[in-house]
């Protein structure tokens, strides 16, 4: 009689606690909360910057126009004889032109070489080049130009003499021109060029300039 076969008991099966299921779902459910948090903080932080810097263009760094200021024009060279005869003597005339440029910003305008213009009726009788420069942040530059009047494109009009002697004024007009730019922090940068004509009679008899009126141009 054949003898049963010994049976081997099956190994008992590895079961979870099911208590670690939840702790996973807790541990996913905290890494994506997490990075919500990341994100979200990211988010903010990039808008706050970039407020930031937006108030700064538009406030601390906004590039305002430079302002020119005619200070004042002095007239060497004139001289006058008694009576009513008014004459001018010799070829060395010369005006001096007194400017100033403030600059509102908060970075220095760079200028490239100004210049200034005398004309009588339309005529350029005088000429004047100014170095370049600079003018520091919330400063005032002054130039002071030096126009040497050419006598003989005065000359060369027929009511020079009756308009000199009857009412000792010689009425001309400037064109000051000034142009640069202003670069803040390497990012923001304006070019700029301002500009003022100016009229003004010129007193033969005092050898001093008067009724004078300006007005400013800006170019961008």
């Amino acid at each position: 009689m054949t003898e049963p076969e010994h049976v081997r008991p099956l190994a008992p099966a590895t079961v979870l606690p099911l208590s670690d299921y939840p702790a996973t779902n807790k541990q996913a459910l905290h890494r994506r909360r997490n990075r919500i948090k990341c994100l979200i903080c990211v988010t903010l932080t990039s808008i706050i910057l970039i407020t930031i810097v937006l108030s700064l263009v538009f406030t601390v760094f906004r590039v305002k126009d430079p302002i020119i200021k005619m200070n004042g024009v002095t007239v060497n060279g004139l001289d006058s004889t008694t009576g009513t005869q008014i004459q001018l003597l010799g070829t060395n005339i010369s005006m001096i032109v007194d400017v100033s440029v403030k600059n509102p910003n908060s970075a220095s305008f760079r200028y490239s070489n100004t210049t200034t213009d005398i004309y009588y009726k339309g005529t350029v009788v005088g000429e004047a080049r100014g170095p370049p420069g600079k003018a520091r942040a919330h400063r005032t530059v002054r130039m002071n130009m030096t126009v040497d009047i050419m006598i003989g494109r005065f000359l060369m009009d027929p009511s020079l003499a009756r308009e000199v002697s009857g009412s000792g004024l010689l009425n001309v007009w400037s064109y000051t021109r000034v142009g640069g730019k202003v670069k803040i922090l390497g990012i923001v940068k304006k070019h700029v060029t301002v500009k003022m004509n100016c009229t003004m009679a010129v007193n033969i008899t005092r050898q001093a300039i008067q009724d004078t009126e300006c007005k400013k141009d800006i170019d961008l």
